[in-house]
């Protein structure tokens, strides 16, 4: 990966810049602490993977800013790549991937979303972020990271750094195929068992074949005898069937008849009742008759009254609407009276007030001299006040803004203070923060051992699982073969017992042998069900021993998350003091000079002028706002005569209104008066009236008359219905002396009739009893019929499954064939990916491989190593050591994978932790760029771009003189060389300086050559 071009906004201490990287070999990023060089080289790396050392993804946005965005292009693979990132406070970040088109144009390679484009970045570089950090990229305070790593994981690094993690993906897919071939081998192996198992039965099941056709062949012959016998007894119980079935059909028909005939006398009896009364009911026709006239005469003055009734209701209601009418018309002429009245009353009132008004206009006239004479007065003081006000407000708004900034000043030294203090607590951290982070690292360390040792007791469970389900499958196919077994020999216990597989009577000898045959299968099975049940009680206890030792382990990780959330939030903290430190230096000087303005008075000056200026020219023009007011009020005091004065005009306009209304509203009342006392006696609605009344009395209807002809009415409604009675019996009396007479008639005929049924059914059953029932020889024949052809389809059905045994039998062999040949390919192919699988693994070819890259990164990091320390530093890797374990002999000792690494000077080989910073970094710094020299040699990821982030602070004179030499000696390998320190006397060594100063608009750069 080789820099061209990187464009920051609001990047942590960055607002807007831009760095073209392009003709830059080796150059220097310098600048005093806290001035965002390492912002700069940050800023590459939350472009590419989105990661960076801030707690929290919004901590990069500049504060007081609300998005941050930055553009890298770089090339990689000689192809040209932008990376374009973005953030916005609180949403979603935005991501952008583009490859250089042929035109000069950038083309999106971007996926649906953050997450696919970002593997697709990834993908693109054959670079992850941790590994970016571990080889070409030695951060700030974390140029040891790669040290102090534990040995298995600086392996991991150097195998992702090899990319050997395809061999390990390969390795367990071969892994994945094992277990698949392993299990298919078990499942053919027990089908190849069962399929023997199926094949030995072939003897027997023709035997059974053969003694069943002939037992079917004497189960047909009896069925013929039986079934012509049966043909017999049928066709005579036939003939009986239908004597006895006329007889029941005539008895029945008797039965009918019978019940035919008592109806008939019901209804013959029904009718001389009815005719009864009918009779009765003429006798009293004169009676009836006579009623229903005076209910006729009753109905028609009834009908007469009414009429007047309806006539009365009427004239009474034209009466009531007359009287309501002239009710409303004497209201309305009231009302008009009163209005006329209030009217002229009211035009007194105001004829009165206005000659009160007419008395005070001299008053008014003095009242109106005065406000004049005010209102010239505050016309010059509004003039005065309009220049005076400008002057005013300005005033104003300076002092306020002085008077801003020096609290401003005052709560930023405070806010300094507070820092201050706040900085200084957490630096004062340092020490206990790096003894801790010490403490956690050995703690994690420990339960990595654990952790790994309960994975395998994982696995040797899920083995024994696996195992245990095997057992249970062949116990359950164990138990049915002795059911199938013990079905068998209760079968051969019956005497005149059937072969079991040729169901053929068995003699003696021959039953003998096959129940001893079974017995001694059955107890070979049973042996080997007892010895399966120890193999699974065995394995329970294997099993529930492995679950506590898991359980144990387990118990025992717990702490594990929470030792890692504690190890990382140390090492942010211990991050954070190396920052604390920066800010307060910053925050010390910026203390200084505030405290020096505000006690000095040094700031704002400009405003101070103006406030002096703006005092001078107010006490020139000596306006007085109390004054201002004092008139302003004296106005208002005399406004009342304008309002006076109009009333006055107004008042005499009314007076003469007023003066013309009064002799139409007197006349008015006294023609409303006239009207009044004419209306109840000579008006048209009074004359209506008294036609109404006059109509009433010739009318002449009396309620009293009509209720009682209503009474009477009622009482007689009684005649119609006896009169309707008579028509109706004078009508129906011929038609009920018919029926009764065609009742007689049938009444004989029925009876008539019965008595031959009754002759009848006693010569039916002479004759049924004669004949002889064979109902129960035929029911005996059906039964032995039915039951032999259940045994004959039986045995059909036998026949038919031996055939189909048979033909399966045929298909078994040619699948035991199958499952033979199908077997001995998956065991080979079992033995083919197990050896892949150590092939592939990580002590197969991953460890080979590890094995010859470390002599060469171990000599080049000696070489860069000596020339750093003038040859007195020598470093080993070791890939393997002995265990630990007491118990064991050193010569049986067992060796453990690992990547350690030793060191030695002059005085012998001793621990990492106990070289001086100096010499601890030249070892981290030697080793980083063998291990970025080596990966820039081998084709697999190409780092092209190696950044050396603050170091040279560690070292002495001779110390950065040989560090210069180093990174020109390994110049050549790289397209781009970064280093950043603060050191005046480094800056010289490199070809170009990008200088980088922090100011109030933010972090700016320059590139010097």
């Amino acid at each position: 990966m080789i820099p061209l071009q990187l464009t920051l906004k609001n990047f942590l201490s960055y607002r807007e810049a831009t760095l073209d990287f392009r003709g830059l070999h080796t150059a220097c990023i310098c600048g005093s602490n806290g001035a965002g060089k390492s912002s700069l080289l940050e800023a590459i790396a939350w472009a590419i993977w989105g990661q960076s050392r801030t707690a929290t993804e919004d901590d990069v946005i500049n504060a007081g800013e609300m998005d941050v965005r930055v553009d890298f292009t770089f090339i990689n693979n000689y192809q040209t790549y932008r990376i374009i990132r973005s953030r916005h406070r609180g949403r979603s970040p935005g991501l952008e991937f583009q490859v250089e088109t042929e035109s000069g144009s950038f083309r999106s390679l971007s996926g649906k979303n953050v997450r696919t484009t970002q593997h697709k970045i990834i993908t693109d570089l054959r670079l992850d972020y941790d590994t970016f950090i571990n080889s070409a990229y030695l951060r700030q305070g974390r140029a040891d990271e790669f040290m102090l790593r534990r040995p298995n994981e600086r392996k991991q690094i150097l195998a992702d750094l090899l990319k050997l993690d395809r061999y390990e993906e390969l390795a367990e897919k071969a892994k994945d195929t094992t277990k698949q071939f392993k299990g298919q081998t078990e499942q053919l192996t027990v089908n190849l068992q069962r399929l023997k198992e199926q094949l030995e039965q072939r003897e027997d099941i023709v035997r059974e074949g053969e003694h069943l056709k002939e037992k079917l062949e004497q189960l047909h012959k009896e069925q013929t005898v039986e079934s012509k016998q049966l043909k017999g007894f049928q066709a005579l119980d036939g003939e009986r069937q239908t004597w006895q079935q006329q007889f029941l059909w005539q008895k029945e028909e008797c039965e009918r008849l019978g019940k035919e005939c008592d109806r008939v006398l019901q209804d013959r009896q029904r009718q001389k009742t009815e005719l009864h009364e009918l009779q009765e009911l003429c006798d009293r026709e004169t009676e009836i008759i006579s009623g229903y006239q005076g209910l006729l005469q009753l109905q028609q003055e009834e009908e007469n009254l009414a009429t007047k009734f309806q006539a009365y209701q009427e004239a009474q209601q034209q009466k009531q609407q007359l009287q309501q009418q002239l009710e409303r018309k004497r209201n309305e002429l009231n009302l008009q009276l009163r209005q006329t009245q209030t009217r002229l009353e009211a035009l007194e009132q105001q004829d009165r007030e206005l000659v009160e008004l007419f008395q005070r206009g001299e008053e008014i006239d003095r009242a109106i001299a005065q406000l004049k004479e005010h209102r010239q007065q505050l016309d010059r003081l509004d003039s005065l006040q309009h220049e005076v006000s400008p002057l005013l407000q300005r005033r104003g708004e300076i002092a306020l803004e002085v008077e801003r900034t020096q609290t401003r000043l005052s709560a930023r030294l405070e806010q300094l203070r507070a820092s201050e203090r706040e900085f200084s607590a957490q630096t004062a951290r340092f020490s206990d923060l790096r003894q801790t982070v010490w403490e956690v690292n050995a703690k994690v360390e420990e339960l990595d051992k654990k952790k790994v040792y309960r994975d395998r007791v994982q696995e040797k469970g899920q083995e024994q699982r696996a195992a245990q389900e095997r057992l249970q499958e062949n116990q359950r196919t164990y138990e049915k073969r002795i059911k199938e077994l013990q079905q068998k020999l209760e079968l051969l216990e019956v005497p005149e017992a059937i072969c079991p597989l040729c169901e053929r009577p068995l003699d003696e000898h021959y039953r003998g042998a096959v129940v001893d045959k079974t017995q001694q299968e059955q107890e070979n099975i049973q042996q080997q069900f007892w010895l399966l049940r120890e193999q699974m009680a065995e394995g329970d206890r294997k099993l529930q021993a492995l679950r506590a030792e898991y359980a144990q382990i387990t118990q025992e990780l717990e702490p594990y998350d929470s030792l890692l959330q504690q190890r990382g939030q140390v090492e942010t903290d211990l991050d954070r003091t190396y920052q604390f430190h920066e800010r307060l230096q910053e925050n010390q000087a910026e203390q200084e000079s505030l405290r020096r303005s505000l006690e000095e008075g040094n700031y704002a000056l400009e405003l101070q002028t103006e406030l002096q200026n703006l005092d001078r020219e107010l006490q020139r023009l000596n306006y007085d706002e109390q004054t201002h007011a004092l008139v302003r009020e004296e106005v208002k005091r005399w406004r009342w005569a304008e309002i006076k004065q109009a009333k006055l005009e107004d008042a005499r306009q009314k007076h003469e209104q007023i003066a013309a209304q009064k002799p139409q509203l007197e006349t008015a009342i006294a023609q409303l008066q006239t009207q009044l006392e004419g209306l109840g006696s000579n008006s048209e609605l009074q004359q209506q009236i008294l036609q109404v009344e006059g109509y009433l009395r010739e009318l002449g209807y009396n309620r009293d008359r009509h209720n009682a002809a209503i009474a009477e009415l009622r009482q007689a409604q009684s005649w119609q219905l006896r009169h309707q009675q008579l028509q109706r019996a004078q009508q129906e009396l011929p038609k009920v002396q018919n029926r009764l007479q065609g009742l007689e008639e049938r009444l004989e005929k029925e009876q008539k009739d019965k008595r031959a049924i009754e002759e009848r059914l006693a010569q039916l059953q002479e004759q049924m009893v004669q004949m002889p029932d064979h109902s129960a020889e035929i029911h005996r024949l059906e039964v032995n019929i039915q039951q032999r052809r259940r045994q004959m389809d039986e045995l059909l059905a036998n026949q038919g499954r031996q055939q189909q045994q048979l033909a399966q039998l045929e298909t078994t062999q040619q699948q035991k064939e199958d499952t033979q040949q199908q077997l001995d390919t998956i065991r080979r192919k079992h033995r083919v990916y197990q050896e892949l699988a150590q092939a592939f693994g990580k002590n197969g070819l991953q460890a080979l491989m590890i094995e010859n890259v470390l002599p060469q990164l171990e000599a080049e990091t000696n070489q860069i190593l000596g020339r750093l320390t003038g040859n007195q530093l020598h470093v080993q890797f070791l890939t393997q050591r002995t265990g630990k374990s007491s118990r064991s002999k050193k010569k049986n000792a067992k060796l453990i994978d690992t990547l350690d690494i030793l060191i030695a000077d002059v005085r012998g080989t001793r621990p990492y932790e106990t070289y001086s910073g100096g010499e601890a970094f030249r070892i981290n710094f030697s080793i980083r760029l063998a291990l970025a020299k080596l990966l820039a040699q081998r084709a697999g990821t190409s780092v092209q771009m190696l950044i050396i982030d603050e170091g040279f602070g560690t070292q002495d004179r001779e110390g950065c003189d040989r560090l210069i030499a180093a990174i020109n000696a390994i110049a050549s390998d790289f397209k781009c060389i970064l280093a950043v320190t603060h050191m005046p006397q480094f800056k010289e060594a490199f070809q170009h300086r990008i200088e980088v100063i922090k100011t109030d608009s933010g972090s700016q750069l320059t590139l010097l050559d």
